[in-house]
């Protein structure tokens, strides 16, 4: 598996995730800014997503729904904040209702990812960060961690096939 680490820091209201690729940042950084390779490992394998919008620029939004194993669709939205190709982006990431529309009763993540070309590939950090202590406790009850842990392995097998 490619994740080093996944550290949750309560204080700084973070969850942080490293993993490292075997390819450079300009391929590691086609896996976010092309929604059917981003489909590809958004989301546990057991909750692969589909974007049903995905306009990749600052200020732009992207609507998504991951399908669970019975069927059961959870709808998600981005608004990215950041683009510095291909080295960082930032986006908020929340959840939304069955037509997209965001739910702003539950956590938004303000997501930074950094891709740091390394002497083996790309080092991929992600940062998301919450509003509240509760609004961190809640993703994690629901299984963000290794929710997180799982689609980021799913990355290594996208690259090989580039």
């Amino acid at each position: 598996m490619t994740v080093l680490t996944s550290v949750t820091d309560p204080t700084a209201l973070t969850l942080t995730v490293t993993a490292q690729y075997a390819a450079p940042p300009a391929q590691v950084w086609t896996v976010f800014s092309d929604p059917r390779r981003l489909e590809r490992w958004w989301g546990p394998p057991t909750w692969p997503a589909t974007f049903v919008d995905h306009d990749f620029r600052p200020g732009g939004r992207a609507t998504y729904y991951m399908t669970g194993p019975d069927g059961e669709k959870a709808w998600g939205w981005w608004r990215f904040v950041s683009l510095e190709e291909p080295r960082a982006l930032t986006f908020d990431d929340g959840f939304a209702d069955d037509s997209g529309t965001p739910n702003l009763e539950m956590p938004t993540a303000h997501a930074s990812v950094a891709l740091e070309p390394v002497d083996e590939g790309t080092l991929l950090t992600i940062v998301s960060r919450f509003d509240s202590a509760e609004d961190l406790q809640k993703v994690l009850g629901m299984g963000m961690e290794p929710g997180m842990k799982q689609a980021l392995g799913q990355i290594d097998d996208l690259l090989a096939a580039s």
